[in-house]
């Protein structure tokens, strides 16, 4: 690390970009020694513990020094980087690098250097300053195949791999890259899209609004590299084939770093299970009228064009509920030694994301009509699939829904979100032979299951909340006697 001097030179330090967080990873610097930058250009991004923020710089200059590289976690309010505002000449350079006609200007009396810039004090002996204002540092390789990133991303989108491409098809042409060796627009989780796909953005062809790159476009960068598949080849069976053996000759483990949103959550997650002793309740209710329900608002005028299918119904459900048994949304304070009662609901919902699990929630969910949940909803989910949700947007939940029912498992025992009461699982829903009307029939059936925080909820209380659910899900007309 450089130690800067001079009184011109400004050290940026790693601001605080959520609310109260204590350190922030180095995911990739923008800027080099050398470069010119001015106020509000990105010069690096980082991920905190919620989501990754890309960071302006506060002022004009040269950058002088990045004191910390990629994949670094720093603390806040450490300085990062040092910029040199005084209007002087880029970085030193090594003598050894410069070519042959700057090696005099090194060599000048320090009179001569302190003309040609004023207010800065005399580079070092043996330094000069460098030719030109800016200098880019080469982007980085794609550091996985491009047919692997292909495979990852269209298995992640249809759940299956791709099937290759005919041999007969022709390759698309290489995008030309961005004119002027400009840096591409484009957001944080975009980028870190390219960078987990290996996919250079200097390559993709933007289709947003004011030459953005989105994420499809990356996606057709993707698609558009992958090179056509060889005609299958038939060779004959070996008389005894011998299973396949999975090869370990490159490595026995991987070994991935514990950081950012797993890290929080790790944390998180442990600190709850070993301090508030939970509970955990289940019931399996028929939820066709429910299901029924939900085609009849998918073609309701007041919900078009919102998100409509029965996370909303259960979430209302749960939020009725709570309004019958205000107790369960509470918190316990340990210092104070007090059960703290709140009076307003903030719904989190936990979502999976490419960063590792969050929980984003609903600020004041328990005022909302149904049309005015469903659009919380759908805007809770779109930001959290393109990795926008702020650190606010994931503070200050008092009850959580979980819904691993979208991986197929008929329910789990769910862990309190730090600060919570109560948080409920919801399972898969699937056509069962249930007894209805004295009659076994095809019923559609799902498994609810509750845990909650056994020092501030009792038994009663949390079985009390688990059957109102239960009871709207399998009459929905009970959110019009009991909301």
């Amino acid at each position: 690390m450089t130690t800067m001097t001079e009184a011109s030179v400004r050290e940026f330090k790693m601001p605080d970009v959520g609310e109260g967080l204590t350190e922030a990873e180095i995911l990739k610097w923008y800027v080099q020694p050398g470069d010119t930058v001015t106020d509000g250009q990105v010069v690096c991004e980082v991920e905190t513990a919620k989501a990754a923020v890309e960071l302006p710089i506060p002022y004009d200059g040269v950058v002088r020094d990045l004191h910390f590289p990629e994949g670094t976690t720093v603390d806040v309010g450490t300085a990062i980087i040092a910029v040199d505002v005084g209007g002087g000449s880029a970085a030193p350079t090594p003598a050894a690098e410069q070519p042959a006609a700057a090696q005099p200007e090194a060599a000048a009396p320090a009179e001569e250097q302190k003309a040609a810039a004023p207010g800065r004090q005399p580079v070092l002996v043996g330094y000069g300053v460098a030719t030109s204002s800016t200098r880019r540092r080469p982007r980085k390789g794609p550091e996985v195949p491009v047919q692997q990133a292909s495979t990852a991303i269209q298995t992640e989108l249809n759940g299956h791999a791709p099937t290759a491409p005919a041999a007969s098809a022709p390759a698309p042409a290489a995008p030309a890259a961005p004119a002027g060796g400009e840096r591409p627009l484009a957001k944080p989780p975009v980028r870190k899209l390219a960078k987990d796909l290996g996919v250079d953005l200097t390559t993709v062809v933007p289709t947003g609004p004011d030459g953005i790159i989105t994420r499809e476009d990356v996606h057709a960068a993707v698609a558009a590299a992958v090179p056509a598949a060889p005609e299958p080849q038939v060779a004959p069976a070996p008389a005894a084939a011998a299973p396949a053996a999975v090869s370990y000759d490159t490595a026995r483990e991987t070994r991935i770093p514990v950081k950012g949103v797993r890290k929080a959550t790790a944390a998180a997650m442990v600190g709850s299970a070993f301090t508030a002793p939970h509970v955990t309740e289940f019931v399996t209710v028929d939820v066709t009228r429910t299901m029924k329900l939900v085609e009849e608002l998918k073609a309701d005028k007041e919900f078009a064009g919102l998100r409509v299918n029965p996370l909303l119904l259960i979430a209302k459900a749960l939020l009725v509920a709570i309004k019958r048994n205000p107790d369960v949304n509470a918190s316990w304070d340990e210092a104070a030694q007090e059960i703290v009662v709140k009076h307003y609901v903030n719904l989190g919902i936990a979502a999976a994301t490419p960063r590792g699990l969050i929980v984003p929630n609903i600020k004041d969910a328990h005022a909302k009509t149904l049309p005015q949940l469903a659009e919380s909803l759908g805007e809770l989910v779109s930001t959290a699939r393109d990795g926008k949700t702020s650190p606010a947007a994931m503070q200050g939940g008092t009850v959580t829904i979980t819904n691993v029912g979208v991986f197929g498992v008929d329910t789990g025992t769910p862990i309190l979100n730090p600060g919570e009461s109560a948080i409920l699982a919801v399972g898969a829903i699937k056509l069962q032979p249930w007894v209805h009307k004295g009659k076994v029939k095809p019923r559609q059936v799902t498994t609810l299951a509750l845990s909650f925080d056994h020092r501030l909820v009792d038994g009663e209380l949390g079985s009390k909340v688990l059957a109102d659910v239960a009871a709207i899900l399998e009459q929905p007309k009970r959110l019009i006697t009991w909301a």
